[in-house]
């Protein structure tokens, strides 16, 4: 097997690519794929004529700027009944929101569809999907899936699959997103420990850990992973007044290494308190104190000691508040181990405490990871350096590091954000997909347009951090409520609702279908730059009678992945249906273009050796002359063997207007084993019968349906490239 700096140097000298080599210093560094499709130089234009950004828009690749992509594992796993798909429920019936006893819903708390992804209501563990999702994200940029176990629960079945059908990809040479896990905001313990014990401890899949400053990242407090020795009940708060103290003497049995209490702000959000810790009660040695600045509404706010302290009586004052802050208490004596005190005088009842120590597994972890606190909220921003956000609000807030550095943003589809409070994405004034602005834009078609997307894409462009972080990709799924943060109404659905207000882009069955997708591929670009497009090799005339020998010097070689042909077997959503798809057959590989005075040549290559040409639509090469998208069928002028003649030719064919095409001439190929070659004239596709510089799309597709739904692409038969994209094919001379 080659090594990865010999086989580098091959591709670049055998294809005239620039390639781009990452540095293992990066903090998530990457080797190349084997098999590298070049996917940030291929064009598409989407359902709205936005073309994606070139080299020209986009510049060069910057190789320390990284996107993460929220990606959800939970699909089929919290069933009960449906798929109960809430944009279908209220078809039926538009005012069922108000109706929670309707027969159209799921059971209260039961997961509920805000629409259908384009693979259909599939399950997490579905082997064609991952594959498909592996490669979407790849081809669009994203470097990590951040998988979200925020739920207490890891869905080790449905990362485990993952992970195997993303290794498969890469053991065929070709490129996946990493991975990470976004824990528990508040109590990440279990979650953590499960990872560590069941993923990281075991080194299973190393390849695919995203690492960030040399370690696999995981997003977690690690202050919060420790064992708690003691937690005193509450059931009041006591305010904390200017010039006053809080405090509470605690006694110990055994080595402890931090201690904790709770601190409400009743929502204000420049609150802070100082906390310091004293040995032997109110009078002892302090031992050591720390300055808590935009305290958060309930927080657990930690003295973590460098070292453990031993068996003894310390005190725990609160002091110097600003703002609004109290300390969560108990009205009675419940806490056996210390006493409350006010001003340094004993009080009744006792203040609420966290005492923990750190067992030896905590203690590996936090050598063993790279950890960043999530920010569960919407609108604080970090309360303290190396944090990061999952989705904000706009303007979103930079996270920076220990260093000071802008390390991280987050950009969001939607935010079930209400006003200036947490709501429901079914509340009127959540903040949906055509909120921008400040408002919602109403206009017709505006949903299509994804303006909350663009709008937190483009602060996160100026801002420029190190690490994106997008919310999300397949969430799908939101539970059905009655009440939520204090809000109550017949029916609620808190973080997925309908098509306006939902965050997945995943391309979805009719709607926006697959807009977003190429919305975030063109931000994806702007953000970590691409290479530029490859120029031609020289002229050459190709003789048909001739071996495919004679394509070893044509340059580039424009790819397509490998292995992505796979069929499709396997239940849906509570096994509503079974999803069979045997569409793949001939796995396009590689293909090239050339040209002399007189034709245009075209080769291709394929994993296997080509079946038979029996049917239409057999090895189908569709042609962009003007790279115009506003011409033609989704912008392709010509096809050829959409309609095949014989064994060995098909009609080469001009587009009429939409999916209309009417016979221009017969065109023969030549086809042996894995390879098949092919010559247009020019005359025939209305070029000059002369060497001159040439610049079109092009597309190969093999055994797609005649349903004139570019968007069938993604998932019927297999084309070259994916989904929208296209080779864009440049001749010498041409720039």
């Amino acid at each position: 097997m080659l090594q990865p700096t010999h086989w580098r140097n091959r591709l670049a000298a055998t294809f005239g690519w620039t390639l781009l080599l990452l540095s293992p210093e990066c903090p998530g560094a990457l080797e190349p794929p084997a098999w590298d499709t070049f996917s940030d130089t291929w064009t598409a234009t989407d359902a709205l004529e936005r073309r994606l950004p070139g080299f020209t828009e986009a510049g060069p690749v910057r190789s320390d700027r990284y996107v993460g992509m929220f990606y959800f594992l939970w699909l089929g796993q919290h069933v009960v009944g449906g798929p109960h798909d809430i944009t279908r429920i209220l078809s039926k019936d538009p005012a069922a929101m108000d109706k929670p006893e309707s027969p159209l819903w799921g059971p209260l708390h039961a997961p509920h569809h805000w629409g259908e992804s384009i693979f259909g209501y599939y399950q997490t563990q579905d082997p064609y999907v991952l594959r498909k999702h592996c490669q979407m994200l790849a081809d669009a940029g994203v470097d990590v899936l951040i998988f979200d176990v925020t739920n207490q629960l890891t869905y080790r079945s449905n990362y485990m699959e993952l992970l195997r059908v993303f290794t498969e990809v890469r053991q065929q040479g070709g490129k996946t997103p990493q991975v990470a896990f976004l824990c528990p905001f508040w109590d990440p313990a279990k979650v953590a420990g499960e990872l560590y014990r069941d993923l990281y401890a075991p080194g299973l899949y190393p390849d695919l850990w995203f690492r960030w400053q040399g370690k696999p990242l995981i997003l977690a407090d690690p202050e919060l992973l420790n064992s708690a020795l003691a937690i005193s009940p509450r059931n009041q708060p006591e305010i904390l007044k200017p010039g006053h103290t809080l405090g509470q003497t605690f006694s110990m049995s055994q080595p402890w290494e931090s201690v904790s209490g709770s601190f409400p702000t009743w929502s204000a959000t420049n609150s802070a308190v100082t906390l310091t810790l004293y040995e032997t009660g109110t009078g002892g040695r302090q031992i050591t104190t720390r300055r808590f600045e935009r305290v958060r509404d309930n927080a657990w706010l930690q003295l973590r000691l460098n070292q453990p302290q031993p068996p003894g009586v310390y005190y725990l004052e609160a002091s110097a508040p600003n703002g609004t802050i109290g300390w969560w208490s108990h009205t009675q004596d419940v806490f056996a181990q210390g006493q409350a005190f006010t001003d340094g005088q004993s009080a009744a009842g006792d203040r609420q405490l966290r005492i923990a120590s750190i067992p030896e597994e905590v203690g590996q972890m936090r050598k063993f990871f790279t950890f960043r606190k999530p920010q569960p909220d919407y609108f604080q921003g970090a309360t303290q350096p190396d944090m990061w956000s999952w989705l904000e609000v706009f303007p979103q807030h930079i996270f920076r590091n220990a260093r000071g550095e802008k390390e991280q943003m987050s950009v969001g589809v939607a935010q079930n954000a209400v006003s200036n409070r947490l709501g429901c994405l079914s509340e009127s004034g959540a903040r949906g997909r055509s909120y921008s602005g400040g408002t919602w834009n109403r206009t017709p078609g505006a949903i299509q347009r994804g303006l909350n997307f663009a709008e937190q894409w483009e602060h996160a462009l100026r801002q420029d951090p190190q690490f994106i972080f997008v919310t999300g990709w397949n969430e799908w799924i939101a539970g059905r409520f009655n009440e939520f943060n204090g809000v109550r109404r017949p029916v609620m659905f808190v973080d997925e609702f309908d098509q306006e207000n939902s965050r997945d882009i995943e391309p979805m069955k009719g709607g926006h279908g697959d807009n977003y997708y190429y919305q975030l591929v063109s931000h994806i670009r702007r953000y970590k730059g691409v290479r530029p497009n490859p120029q031609a090799s020289p002229p050459k005339t190709i003789l048909l009678s001739g071996d495919f020998s004679q394509w070893a010097g044509v340059t580039p070689e424009f790819r397509d992945d490998a292995g992505d042909v796979q069929h499709r077997d396997f239940p849906g959503f509570n096994q509503c249906a079974r999803y069979v798809n045997q569409s793949g057959r001939n796995d396009l590989l590689a293909c090239k273009v050339t040209q002399d005075a007189g034709n245009l040549y075209f080769y291709i290559r394929t994993a296997q050796p080509l079946s038979a040409p029996a049917t239409n639509n057999w090895m189908t090469l569709l042609l962009d002359l003007d790279c115009d998208h506003r011409t033609g069928w989704e912008g392709y002028d010509f096809i050829l063997n959409h309609r095949l003649s014989d064994s060995s030719s098909g009609w080469l064919e001009n587009n009429t207007g939409g999916w209309n095409w009417a016979l221009v001439t017969k065109i023969p190929w030549v086809a042996r084993g894995s390879e098949m070659h092919l010559a247009i004239p020019k005359k025939l596709l209305g070029l000059p019968e002369s060497i001159q510089p040439v610049r079109l799309d092009f597309k190969w597709a093999d055994n797609f349906p005649e349903s004139g739904q570019i968007i069938d692409f993604l998932d019927q038969g297999d084309t070259a490239p994916n989904g929208r994209f296209n080779y864009r094919f440049e001749s010498a001379g041409n720039r």
